[in-house]
């Protein structure tokens, strides 16, 4: 920590210097009231207006600058100015485009300006100045109460995100309104996207219940990402960059701008290959994203279409706890191929999303959308099976000289084929003092699981389809969202969600008589208040009940002994934030209160899914704070904390001694596995030249548990990790924009490890439960270097 001490007596010494202040108003040409939300920005230095449309920003000590204003629906708006040591005044007044360009699909599923729910939001700056490959969690590590990690370990190929303790699986992520969590495993495996954060113009994390979204229940968080980005100008855009174990990323974006006053096309091509920190874990990932618009006064209609195509050498097995200090980047994968590994162990996926939008203004006040969406997935796991039964393949053994063959090497695929379409829609009311949102979403998923042998060492033709069974889902919501402004200062918010599954699964490989016909209604109401305690600041609170249905995994690994039980989280929260043109501050508690919580066990299924069980009772409670500061013209810090009690409570943890004896022990108040009882950030930022910025990343993580018995030798290590980023906007005349990179990542060689899994059995012999446990580390000192040229 003594870097992060010397650079903050730094900053503050900074505070002494001379400051220059830039203060106005922005008001709308169409009518002279003040506008919210407007972003004003200097280089690389940003503000948003207030309620009051007024704004403050920091100017550098000397020399001329670019303000630039924009928001959407109206005309940007820039200007040169000359920095002097007294506050200057420049008040501002833009103008409509006459266009719907403001992304109502979005505005219906966001937490709004007021609503009582906590939530962050990242811009494209934010997104593009940490850019440079690394798949899309990895990117909001810094936000309140995440923890990521990477199976590489090097933050490309696939990569895991938790907050509050929840993992993917309990996160509804929403792209432009439309769900892209699997319909199945309820994941959101980013890894199909690769670099999708080139595209997004915004992204929202709601932590908690949050508001009603379409798509899969949020247990933990909601991550709605937009990239319905209006430009009016031609641009394009060239970034490239290159990293640590032999990582690459080379992207180009272009757009038309506004053409005859109506159509814009936006497009990007990407292309990431990285060899990755642990062994064999290489990753060859392909992308490309298509919007094409008509835009009106008061329509605009919308087409997107994207693909990502991935191939990563599987590195989900994890590195044994023996090998941690001798081999961290052992991988197993392909070790059961006699000789060198198998070289072809690797997840291939492809998936294409279709997304069609009609956004329509009745009039000032009402507006409406509806969007149709088709995913359509298909790829599949390869792996090398040494000694194989003939039996678990659907042969009977056969004869060779006389001799009976039972067993074989083999390589097999296990396939997934699947598409998922529907619709969403929102009606969206805006007043004086009343405004509501009614929308939902009809969805529909069919699948198939299938799997074959591509080649066997003897006794099985090619090809042989060996297991298939397919599977279903429809899912419908409809939900009506309110808000009522009761004073100037006092809101009271409501929202009613209905939600119907129906959900059929002919069998699995586990388990193939099983057939789990499952239906289910869930009605998920909130409510909250809002109370504005003056301009800068207000307090909140909500409470939230959410249903969600179990997965696939659920039920195969049950195995239809013990069917799961969907669950029923009450979610309390509450904050209060704070701010003005120097800090800004939020915080807030939290208390959530599961039935039947489905939480992991630590242990992996075979194509590395966490298994889970219910618990019948458990709850998480915390303290969530995080506040920005502008110490001087050259330093501000960010910083977040959470601290939280994940409890699960009367838990009972069953394990088998070599004699298949089950061996149960009770547990009263243990930790909820993969939920750290800390975590926390820091971003300290230094902008001593123009066009210059460099961050400081902290980011600690305290201990976590691999299961629910809170055992430290099924635990995860707490840790410390430093970053170092620089990002420069060269001066020159030739481009629009020429801009370095350079991220120094683990700048202290920290060995730590994020996630992992673990295995208890009962040992007759030591008459006790031993765990066998593994590791997903994380690289350690690695760099990454890039160029954006813009035109």
């Amino acid at each position: 920590m003594k870097q992060l001490m010397l650079l903050v007596l730094l900053s503050i010494a900074g505070t002494l210097q001379a400051q220059s202040l830039l203060t106005g108003t922005v008001t709308s040409k169409t009518n002279g009231k003040p506008l919210e939300g407007v972003t004003i920005s200097i280089n690389q230095t940003g503000t948003l207006t207030d309620q009051k449309g007024h704004y403050s920003i920091h100017l550098p000590k000397k020399g001329n600058y670019t303000l630039q204003v924009s928001y959407i629906g109206y005309k940007s708006y820039s200007t040169i100015l000359q920095a002097s040591n007294s506050t200057q005044v420049a008040d501002i007044v833009l103008e409509e485009t006459g266009l719907l360009v403001k992304p109502v699909e979005i505005s219906s599923l966001r937490a709004g300006k007021n609503a009582p729910f906590v939530n962050s939001t990242l811009s494209a700056a934010d997104i593009k100045k940490a850019n440079l490959g690394q798949d899309l969690p990895i990117l909001l590590d810094q936000q309140p109460g995440v923890v990521t990690s990477s199976d590489a370990g090097t933050g490309i190929g696939y990569t895991g995100l938790r907050v509050r303790g929840s993992d993917i699986t309990r996160i509804n992520v929403t792209v432009n309104g439309i769900p892209v969590n699997d319909a199945e495993s309820q994941g959101t495996f980013f890894v199909n996207m690769p670099d999708f954060a080139s595209s997004v113009s915004s992204i929202e994390l709601q932590r908690g219940v949050g508001t009603s979204t379409n798509g899969a229940a949020a247990f933990g968080a909601t991550l709605n990402l937009s990239t319905n980005e209006f430009r009016e100008k031609a641009y394009g855009e060239i970034n490239s960059s290159f990293g640590s174990f032999n990582s690459w990323k080379n992207t180009v974006k272009v757009g038309s701008g506004l053409i005859n006053d109506h159509f814009t096309i936006d497009a990007r091509l990407s292309k990431i290959t990285s060899d990755g920190y642990i062994d064999r874990a290489t990753s060859d990932l392909r992308s490309f994203y298509t919007s094409t618009a008509y835009i009106s006064k008061k329509t605009a209609l919308r087409l997107n279409i994207f693909s990502g195509k991935e191939k990563t050498y599987q590195a989900w097995n994890g590195v044994p706890k023996a090998f941690l200090d001798s081999a961290r980047t052992y991988n197993s994968a392909g070790t059961t191929k006699p000789g060198t590994p198998y070289n072809n162990e690797t997840d291939n996926y492809q998936q294409d999303h279709y997304q069609l939008f009609l956004n329509q203004e009745i009039n000032s006040s009402l507006n409406f959308n509806v969007a149709l969406h088709l995913t359509r997935g298909r790829g599949y796991y390869e792996q090398y099976r040494a000694n194989s039964a003939f039996s678990d393949y659907g042969l009977p053994p056969f004869e060779i000289n006389g001799t009976k063959v039972t067993n074989t090497d083999l390589v097999r695929q296990l396939w997934l084929d699947n598409y998922f379409y529907g619709s969403v829609f929102s009606v969206n009311r805006t007043g004086n003092k009343f405004n509501w949102s009614l929308g939902g979403g009809w969805n529909r998923y069919t699948g198939d699981h299938y799997g074959k042998v591509i080649w066997a060492q003897t006794g099985i033709d090619k090809d042989h389809e060996y297991y298939r069974y397919p599977a279903d889902k429809n899912d419908f919501n409809i939900y009506w969202k309110g808000e009522y402004k009761i004073t100037e200062a006092l809101r009271l918010f409501a929202d009613l969600q209905y939600r119907n599954i129906a959900y059929n699964m002919n069998g699995f490989e586990a388990a193939p008589e099983y057939m789990a016909h499952v239906y289910y209604n869930f009605f998920n109401p909130k409510a909250g208040i809002s109370y504005l305690l003056s301009p800068a600041s207000r307090v909140f609170a909500s409470i939230a009940v959410a249903h969600k249905e179990p997965n696939r995994v659920d039920f195969e690994s049950n195995n239809g002994v013990t069917p799961p039980k969907p669950e029923v989280l009450r979610d309390l929260e509450a904050g209060y934030s704070w701010s003005n043109s120097i800090a800004s501050f939020q915080a807030n508690v939290y208390y959530m209160n599961y039935k039947n919580q489905l939480v992991q066990t630590g242990m992996l299924n075979d194509v590395g899914a966490y298994v889970r069980t219910n618990i019948p009772k458990s709850y998480r409670a915390g303290v969530e704070v995080s506040g920005t500061v502008k110490l001087s013209n050259i330093f501000s810090i960010a910083a977040n904390a959470a601290f939280s009690q994940n409890k699960v409570l009367d838990y009972n943890a069953i394990s088998y001694d070599s004699n298949e004896v089950a061996h149960t022990e009770t547990y009263k108040k243990t930790n909820i596995s993969f939920s750290p009882s800390f975590v926390g950030g820091y971003t300290l930022t230094a902008r001593p030249l123009k066009g210059l910025t460099v961050d400081l990343i902290g980011k600690y993580v305290s201990r976590q548990y691999l299961d629910n018995t809170s055992s430290k030798d099924a635990s995860l290590n707490p840790y410390y990790v430093s970053n170092l980023r620089f990002n420069y906007v060269v001066p020159q005349p030739l481009f629009r924009e020429l801009g370095l990179q350079l991220m120094l990542n683990n700048i202290f060689n920290k060995k730590y490890e994020p996630n992992g899994s673990t295995y208890s059995a009962y040992d007759l012999k030591q008459n006790k439960v031993v765990y066998d446990t593994y590791y997903y580390p994380m690289a350690g000192f690695n760099c990454f270097v890039g160029v954006s040229v813009g035109f």
